[in-house]
């Protein structure tokens, strides 16, 4: 039987024509009239004001950090169930994470964001929020939080292309936002990411940082350093063709979450991750929890009938790499860590592929 994968690339058809064009027009280095066009379709499609496209969405959280001025000795909250691609920058400022689980939504706790404010050892600086498997956070709560307490809010959207809250994008709510376009994500370029913001000062300074820092003249004048950070006209070719079916690529990913819900709705045991009322998720991954069931099982038996699957991410405050870091926690994504999975959910599935999966999972159950 053909493998079942988690998150595999669905290519709209028009990818190669436009990279002829692109080699056509031989700027196959970075920057060129697609990186343009990718910039310009992403912020239509999320009503955004400015966005730099880039190598990667880590890469867009690095700038993010960088052009709001911080570093060593500051102070970064952040979600801590998440990927370390959300949370790697702030080492790379050489700033100090403060780390904040997760509540019912399985996103960020505005409670837990509030005491973690609180017992800081000083004011923390920024929130790196990230919107897990496409689905939105309490953002009215987390917000005001942020705006009362004057710190800076940067959207990791990396997984939520697509998603909204109250009608707004995800990663256009907070001061800053970052979409990952990576080989498993909604919309793929094969790598690369986005960062958004209705601050141009910040994109333009965030963009000159993308480009080795050079300063305006005819030869390479430095007077800081910057990275090699921007997308290259090839792979900005994909993300157009990609971005004309985004609309439908969401509404496939969450049809495939509709099929799980229906399928597996008989097992009191399972609780699929919630969807807040004022949101709208892209349904990315499809993931759940089991009351009983070891997922460790769930998930050998699926491998062994060649289908992918995997936990849900292991908490940040949990990770070797953060032994000694400062966490707020309560236990929730500790536990939802231990009882969790990620299912297959890529947008070209069918229903057939989808009963393959859940006639797999009922057997273990």
């Amino acid at each position: 039987m053909d493998r079942i994968f988690l998150s595999p690339p669905h290519m709209s058809g028009k990818e190669q024509a436009y990279i002829a064009e692109v080699f056509e027009s031989n700027y196959i280095a970075p920057l060129g009239a697609f990186v343009n066009r990718f910039e310009e379709e992403v912020k239509t499609y999320t009503a955004t004001q400015h966005a730099l496209a880039l190598s990667s969405a880590t890469a867009g959280l690095h700038l993010a950090l960088r052009v709001l001025g911080i570093g060593q000795g500051d102070i970064v909250l952040a979600s801590s169930f998440t990927f370390i691609g959300s949370v790697s920058a702030i080492l790379y400022q050489n700033a100090t994470p403060l780390f904040v689980d997760s509540d019912e939504s399985w996103n960020l706790s505005p409670t837990l964001l509030k005491e973690a404010i609180a017992t800081a050892p000083i004011k923390p600086k920024a929130l790196i929020l990230t919107h897990l498997y496409g689905q939105l956070s309490k953002l009215d709560e987390i917000v005001a939080i942020c705006r009362e307490e004057g710190i800076y809010l940067i959207e990791d959207a990396a997984e939520s292309l697509g998603a909204s809250y109250e009608g707004r994008q995800s990663g256009t709510i907070g001061d800053m936002g970052v979409y990952s376009f990576n080989g498993n994500k909604i919309l793929t370029t094969s790598g690369g990411g986005m960062l958004i913001s209705d601050n141009e000062a910040w994109i333009e300074r965030a963009k000159f940082l993308s480009t080795q820092a050079k300063e305006p003249h005819l030869h390479y004048e430095h007077k800081e350093f910057g990275y090699n950070y921007r997308m290259s006209n090839v792979l900005a070719a994909v993300g157009v063709a990609q971005m004309e079916v985004l609309t439908q690529r969401v509404q496939q990913r969450r049809e495939v979450f509709e099929h799980y819900q229906r399928a597996l709705s008989g097992y009191e045991e399972i609780t699929f991750m919630p969807e807040l009322p004022q949101s709208r998720g892209n349904r990315w991954l499809t993931t759940l929890t089991f009351d009983r069931c070891d997922p460790a099982k769930v998930i050998a038996a699926l491998s062994e009938a060649n289908i992918e699957s995997r936990p849900l991410w292991k908490p940040m405050h949990l990770q070797p790499l953060f032994a000694d870091a400062m966490v707020v926690a309560d236990g929730t994504s500790q536990r939802l860590f231990a009882q969790g999975i990620c299912l297959p959910s890529g947008s070209a599935m069918g229903l057939e592929d989808v009963t393959r999966v859940c006639d797999v999972i009922q057997g273990v159950l």
